[in-house]
């Protein structure tokens, strides 16, 4: 039987295109096409169409090698109520002045764009995201707002900005395209497709992404409430640390208390804590950014690269320089290599 979206007939036709840079997690792909094509089934008639677009029209290798033929060049593209970037986080246009203004072209006739993952960067670089709320993946964050302070990075899975759409993951487009569905076909559908796919928890966009705790099997929002508070302290004052007095005064216990509560909650002092996320920090720089490791130092608190590199060496067993020669960062202006520097991020 044909669903209806309303009393009024059958929902309208939506053209989603997916615009793929080399070395783009397959995942956020298939997360999207797979509940659209279980709704196409479920309503009798085609609600969602989707064609795979590159920006010269040749083929694209995902993350995983797996090869996907293009329909059409980003020049070429027409007809899209909806166009997402899927990319790594390095990712950059071949023509970089054609292809990002042919994307602020689109968005101003019309076109609602998107980025899922490591598709933010090339989004930000076409200047889109520019004065823009976007979600980024919490692994990219950093790297992200050194490289585009004009666009301001939330934690949440989905983020819509006007007629921009971003998508911090894989899992998260999936909640994304049955918010596609819902609106189109109703909550019903939408129902069923998640149920199709086993997907437990239908979460609403605007939630917090999950962030892993160091040293624990727990994320940031299962920590004890002061412990959260003094992650969510840190996690916003790398350029300038503050000192753990002043941070267990703002989360509102003693030092001793957060002192225990930290070790117990996560095997480390708030110190060490604070210390290891500003390498993990400027670890992203490293590897998705051309800053230098000077630069990189006094964005995550060092006074020198030389007390970075230190640091960066005994926790990483590689220098900065050395893990991003190990990681085959392209100079800026070179093709982006063929596999994602991305660690699998979803």
């Amino acid at each position: 039987m044909t669903i209806h979206s309303n009393d009024f007939g059958p929902a309208p036709h939506t053209r989603i295109g997916f615009l793929l840079f080399p070395g783009f997690p397959m995942a956020c792909l298939t997360s999207a096409m797979e509940p659209l094509r279980a709704a196409n089934e479920i309503a009798g008639h085609q609600v969602f169409s989707w064609s795979l677009v590159t920006e010269t029209g040749a083929d694209a290798k995902a993350s995983a090698g797996v090869l996907f033929p293009a329909e059409t060049s980003l020049a070429e593209a027409e007809g899209f109520d909806c166009l997402f970037l899927l990319s790594g986080p390095e990712a950059e246009f071949e023509d970089p002045v054609a292809s990002p203004g042919r994307l602020r072209y689109l968005a101003r006739h019309g076109v609602t764009l998107g980025a899922v993952s490591g598709g933010v960067f090339p989004l930000a670089r076409s200047g889109v995201l520019a004065g823009r709320r976007s979600a980024v993946h919490w692994c990219y964050r950093s790297a992200f707002e050194a490289a585009f302070p004009d666009c301001t990075a939330v934690d949440r899975l989905i983020v819509r900005d006007g007629n921009v759409h971003t998508v911090s993951g894989a899992t998260a487009m999936f909640d994304l395209s049955l918010e596609l569905i819902g609106k189109a076909l109703g909550a019903d559908a939408m129902n069923e497709v998640a149920c199709m796919f086993q997907h437990p928890i239908i979460r609403n966009g605007s939630a917090r992404q999950k962030i892993p705790v160091l040293q624990s099997d727990r994320t940031v929002d299962q920590m004890p409430p002061a412990v959260k508070e003094a992650m969510a302290i840190f996690s916003e004052n790398f350029e300038t640390p503050v000192c753990i007095r002043d941070v267990a005064r703002m989360a509102g216990i003693s030092p001793r208390q957060l002192e225990r509560s930290f070790r117990t909650a996560t095997g480390l002092s708030p110190g060490e804590y604070y210390r290891r996320q500003r390498l993990k920090a400027a670890r992203q720089m490293v590897l998705y950014s051309w800053d230098s490791v000077s630069d990189i130092a006094h964005a995550v608190g060092y006074a020198s690269s030389s007390t970075l590199t230190l640091h960066y060496r005994k926790f990483y067993g590689v220098t900065p320089v050395q893990d991003r020669k190990q990681a085959y960062l392209p100079a800026r202006g070179s093709p982006a290599p063929t596999s994602s520097l991305a660690p699998g991020c979803s």
